[in-house]
């Protein structure tokens, strides 16, 4: 055995030893122990009990957060172009706040419209969809199945229990309803304040990191932010040619609620992977009131578009941003939809393309080195 074995052993032997003679608190003072114990439990009670009442807050700050970096980008853009950065700014804030209050007058008065005639006709609708030809064709092949859930979708519609707690869900609906709008308006002006105070607030957080490590942390934080951006400015940019061309697509065969079915491919195709899957089979059950061939038309044009989605738009829109696995995708859409919603799973894919960076980047170089 060589001098410094033994001098690890014999520092071992020590440390234990002071160990042994050390009398824990528990032991020593079980009054304190059990006092501290307890102190702790409460004060973690007290946190938790705190951040469940801010979740709406706190989801509105990383939520204004996320979109101020999804419109960074477009702001560097301008810079890029000879513009300022005031000038920069300026455009980007006026550019969207023009497109919110533009989108919320034009939308809400035709899916408030709509909205009122599918509740009046939807149950006329099912009953005449019963009296079609090609439905009692469908019904013999799926062995009276479709019929049966006529059925018991016509039931839940014609039921006056049914309308009588939407009736009273009434103030709820409201209530909730206010309680969205004023998160909303809550959101659109934390992100204008973002925006134009986005490079600032990052130097006071950069000022925080000791100096010595503080240039290799500005350097992966710049590149992780740029890349979160660029994913969400190019999932909008997405989002957006999808709700256009369901709009677009559910005029040409007729559909009466093409700006409510539009309206949602906005939020639901922020989602990649999943949104378009399920915008399609709403768009084409919604065709299917309107005619079995109209609803053949939506699914085969809404495939095509799948394909061009996949292969055309995303790799130029998406070319600069992180690439994040299709499985990552699912399971951050399902636990962020399982902890805040729809809201909660367009939060959750951005987090998880910053982890996947942060990996790629600091965590795997870093096991490199040693």
């Amino acid at each position: 055995m060589n001098r410094n074995e033994r001098s690890h052993k014999t520092s071992a032997t020590e440390l234990k030893g002071a160990r042994t003679l050390a009398p824990s608190m528990f032991v020593s003072s079980p009054f304190r122990w059990g006092f501290t114990v307890t102190l702790g439990v409460l004060v973690a009670l007290l946190l938790a009990f705190t951040i469940s009442n801010l979740t709406n807050v706190l989801f509105a700050v990383f939520a204004a957060l996320f979109i101020s970096l999804g419109l960074d980008p477009l702001v560097r853009w301008f810079q890029r172009k000879g513009l300022s950065r005031a000038m920069s700014l300026l455009t980007v804030i006026l550019l969207f706040i023009l497109v919110v209050v533009g989108l919320v007058a034009l939308i809400t008065p035709l899916i408030v419209e709509q909205s009122n005639h599918l509740v009046a006709t939807l149950p006329g609708q099912v009953q005449a969809m019963q009296t079609d030809g090609w439905f009692d064709d469908l019904d013999k092949k799926t062995n009276g199945m479709a019929q049966q859930a006529l059925v018991w979708v016509n039931s839940l519609l014609t039921d006056p229990k049914i309308w009588a707690q939407v009736g009273g869900g009434a103030l709820a609906v409201g209530v909730a309803l206010a309680s969205g709008f004023s998160t909303g308006l809550f959101i659109f002006i934390l992100t204008i304040y973002f925006v134009a105070t986005l490079d600032t607030m990052k130097k006071a957080g950069y000022s925080l990191i000791d100096a010595s490590k503080r240039e290799t942390v500005i350097s992966y934080a710049e590149r992780i932010m740029d890349s979160i951006g660029r994913y969400l400015s190019g999932m909008a940019v997405l989002a957006a040619i999808n709700a256009v061309y369901s709009f677009i697509l559910l005029t040409v065969v007729g559909s009466p609620y093409a700006v409510i079915i539009a309206t949602l491919a906005l939020f639901v195709t922020l989602i990649p992977l999943v949104g378009t899957v399920l915008t399609t089979a709403l768009m084409t059950i919604v065709a299917l009131f309107t005619s079995p061939t109209a609803a053949l038309i939506v699914l085969i044009a809404m495939l095509v578009y799948m394909q061009l989605e996949a292969y055309v738009f995303t790799p130029k829109v998406m070319s600069k941003a992180v690439h994040v696995p299709g499985s990552i995708v699912l399971i951050s859409a399902l636990a962020g939809g399982t902890l805040l919603g729809l809201a909660g799973a367009l939060v959750a894919i951005p987090i998880s393309a910053g982890i996947i960076l942060i990996i790629r980047e600091v965590v795997i170089p870093a096991r490199a080195r040693r």
